[in-house]
C-alpha cells in the first residue's frame, strides 16, 4: 500500500552545474469508489489511506452521515479500488455532476447553489492564534516535507490541530478530514478549518457541510466562495501571514482584530505579536 510518495531519479541544474540525485516525488493515482457493488466515482488523488478519502467523499456528498452505516469496507491490494457496502440502499445519484476547480479535477455531485442553513457557532479566535496554527500545518515529518507537491488541511479546536490531512488535491484534504472524523467518532461542527490551498466554491461547500464557522488559508478565496461564506455565516480569511490576513466575511469572530482598512469587499486585519504570544 502506498505511503504517498515514490523515489525518483532526476537531475538538478544549479550555478552552471549538473548533479544527479534521487529523492521522493508525490504519488498521484486514480481511486475508484464502489458502493453496494456499483461504481460511484473515480477520484484523482494521493493513494495513501484511500479508505479515509472514500468515506469522507461519501459523507460530504451526503450518501452517509455516520460510520455505523458502513457494513463492509475493502481496499484492494493496489489501493486504487475501494468497495463499500452500506446498511441501506443508495438513492439515485444526482443527475448534475460538477467538475470543480480543483488542481486535479475534483468532482462533486452537489448543486453548489442549493440552500444550506447558515452555520451557527459562538467560536471566536484571535488573528495571532490563526497565524500560529496555520504555521503548524506542514511539520517536519509531513508528506510535504518529504516530497512537496501536496496540500494540507486541518481541523482545530482553537488550541491545537485536532486532525491533519494531506493530498495532491486541496478538496481531497477536506474529504479526508471528514472521513477521519467518521472513523474516530469526532464531530467537526464548530471547529476551525485551516488550509494551504485556494478556497473555492467546492471547498466552502464541504466546509459548510462540516459546519466549520471559520476558514483560514495561506492563499486566496474565489468570488463565489466569498459570496457563499457571507450567506452561510462563515468567517473566511485568506493570505494569512505572520502579522496580517485578509478577512473577507464575518470578521466579528476575530475578537482581537484591529480593522485598519474597510471596503465593501473585505477587511484587512493587522495585529502584532509579542515574544511568548501566539
Amino acid at each position: 500500500m502506498s505511503d504517498g510518495a515514490v523515489p525518483q531519479n532526476f537531475h538538478i541544474y544549479k550555478d552552471d552545474e549538473w548533479q544527479e540525485t534521487e529523492a521522493e516525488v508525490i504519488e498521484e493515482g486514480f481511486i475508484t469508489i464502489y458502493v453496494n457493488g456499483q461504481e460511484l466515482a473515480t477520484l484523482m488523488g494521493t493513494p495513501r489511506d484511500p479508505l479515509q478519502l472514500a468515506l469522507g467523499f461519501l459523507a460530504n456528498e451526503e450518501f452517509i452521515s455516520a460510520y455505523s452505516e458502513v457494513k463492509i469496507e475493502h481496499v484492494c491490494d493496489t489501493g486504487d479500488c475501494i468497495d463499500i457496502w452500506l446498511s441501506h440502499s443508495v438513492w439515485d445519484k444526482p443527475r448534475r455532476k460538477i467538475i470543480t476547480t480543483g488542481c486535479t479535477g475534483g468532482m462533486t455531485f452537489a448543486d453548489l447553489a442549493a440552500h444550506l442553513e447558515p452555520v451557527k457557532s459562538d467560536r471566536t479566535i484571535s488573528p495571532a492564534r490563526i497565524s500560529s496554527l496555520i504555521n503548524q500545518l506542514q511539520s517536519q515529518d509531513s508528506l510535504y516535507a518529504r516530497a512537496r507537491g501536496v496540500h494540507t488541511s486541518a481541523l482545530s479546536d482553537g488550541e491545537r490541530l485536532v486532525l491533519v490531512a494531506e493530498d495532491i488535491g486541496r478538496h481531497n484534504t477536506l474529504d479526508r478530514l471528514r472521513g477521519e472524523c467518521l472513523r474516530q467518532g469526532l464531530d467537526p461542527a464548530g471547529m476551525i478549518l485551516l488550509s494551504t490551498g485556494r478556497i473555492s466554491s467546492e471547498m466552502i461547500n464541504k466546509a459548510a457541510k462540516m459546519r466549520c464557522p471559520i476558514i483560514a488559508s495561506r492563499t486566496s478565496p474565489t468570488s463565489m466562495s466569498v459570496g457563499l461564506a457571507s450567506e452561510w455565516n462563515v468567517t473566511l480569511c485568506g493570505y494569512v501571514r505572520r502579522n496580517q490576513m485578509n478577512v473577507y466575511t464575518h470578521p466579528e469572530r476575530l475578537m482581537e482584530a484591529k480593522f485598519s482598512l474597510q471596503t465593501p469587499e473585505y477587511w484587512v486585519a493587522d495585529f502584532e505579536t509579542t515574544p511568548g504570544s501566539d
